[in-house]
């Protein structure tokens, strides 16, 4: 009997298709990547006709090439198997520095010079250095100001959300929604405290997050996640995972988030009922769940409102938005989720736009759906939000019809 594992093909046999070019390159893009954003900005600062002094230019280039290597290293000690705080730290704090930089290295090298050599101002040189104290005074003004933007406890932004099946009795209900806190490497159990308490000021019905808790296990990260337990509603609190707790022991997260008195909206609904009218809250696993290869979990929307009246409407937290196709599709009325951080730092969000079908706020999808997408209220990674402001959101849902009088 042949053995087939170990069995060549003929001379001449027919063998399987090769893989294109682009697939091939793809394989590079990480090595190629992090190369790219440190070698252009050091170009654009330092050897672009500038003519800086051998040592300052010399300098400059070991720090580019130390933040070349170090960044990648620094990313899997901190995100890897290790998943040392310290290092993801410095990791993620050089990836959006470098982004910035490599950003601005590239608008200004292009729009500047062009505009400074039509008015003829300078020569090359003082061009090149004008660019140079340019880009450097760019990005440490957008730096300095979305770490602060990063950090701070996110504005309120309210927004009213018309129903056309909610029934009178249900207008004017009160829904918050947080998503996206990714409590990580960075202790923001003082914040994690604050947030919850503006989240109180809003006197919500019904309180919402949806995922993306944090970067961690729910035991390395209970005491950022504990303020959680704080939340108040008149009605409920609900959650669903994200795709980020799938990488960190989701069950972990569901368990702790009941613990904490929310109710994990695990391919499941209830029924929130006010003025005689009912709106059915239902939520959904992340999408990557099934990939994730735990037990049960999976994003199922036909489970989610099994045995709800379909004449009801219904408010649906689904993690990413791109599940939005699904829920136009079942009719559902308003779906809630987070997931794009709104592009973070810009002009990230053209890249999210190509994974994603909305990026933030509201947008109408077939013949009923809504979906709100949040800019979330924490931030990933870099420690840094430029264009693209953190949030709370507080959804009031009106109803178009009127209220009978008593």
């Amino acid at each position: 009997m042949t053995d087939t594992d170990s069995a060549r093909p003929a001379e001449g046999e027919a063998r399987g298709p090769r893989p294109s070019r682009l697939h091939s390159l793809m394989r590079f893009i990480p090595l190629i990547a992090p190369v790219l954003l440190w070698a252009v900005p050091c170009w654009v600062l330092l050897h672009a006709g500038q003519h800086w002094p051998l040592a300052v230019a010399l300098a400059g280039t070991a720090v580019f090439f130390l933040a070349l290597v170090g960044m990648p290293l620094a990313m899997v000690r901190g995100h890897g198997r290790r998943q040392q705080d310290w290092a993801a730290i410095i990791g993620d704090t050089l990836l959006g520095a470098g982004w910035v930089l490599f950003t601005w290295s590239v608008l200004l090298g292009v729009l500047l010079r062009a505009a400074l050599a039509v008015t003829g101002v300078g020569d090359s040189q003082d061009r090149a250095r004008i660019i140079a104290w340019a880009v450097l005074g760019v990005a440490a003004v957008l730096l300095t100001w979305g770490y602060a933007e990063a950090r701070r406890v996110p504005r309120v932004r309210r927004i009213d959300v018309q129903l056309p099946r909610l029934g009178a009795g249900l207008d004017g209900l009160r829904v918050a929604l947080v998503t996206d806190t990714h409590y990580g490497p960075l202790d923001r159990a003082r914040w994690s405290a604050r947030v919850c308490e503006t989240v109180n000021t809003l006197e919500a019905d019904l309180v919402c997050h949806a995922g993306d808790i944090a970067d961690g296990t729910a035991e390395r990260r209970r005491a950022q996640a504990a303020p959680l337990g704080t939340v108040r509603a008149t009605r409920a609190r609900v959650y669903v995972t994200g795709n980020h707790e799938y990488y960190s022991e989701a069950q972990g997260w569901v368990d702790l988030m009941d613990e904490l008195g929310w109710e994990p909206l695990r391919n499941r609904h209830l029924l929130l009922e006010r003025g005689g009218d009912t709106l059915v809250v239902a939520g959904v696993d992340d999408v990557t769940a099934e990939s994730s290869g735990l037990a049960g979990h999976r994003a199922h929307l036909a489970g989610a409102i099994d045995g709800a009246d379909p004449d009801l409407p219904v408010l649906l937290l689904a993690h990413q938005p791109t599940f939005v196709d699904r829920a136009a599709a079942a009719g559902i009325d308003l779906q809630l989720s987070g997931h794009t951080h709104g592009g973070q730092i810009w002009p990230f969000h053209h890249l999210v736009r190509l994974d994603q079908p909305a990026l933030a706020g509201l947008s109408h999808h077939g013949a009923r759906t809504l979906l709100y997408t949040s800019r979330g209220t924490g931030f990933w990674g870099p420690p840094f939000r430029v264009f693209a402001p953190s949030e709370i959101t507080l959804l009031v849902l009106r109803s178009p019809r009127t209220a009978t009088a008593p």
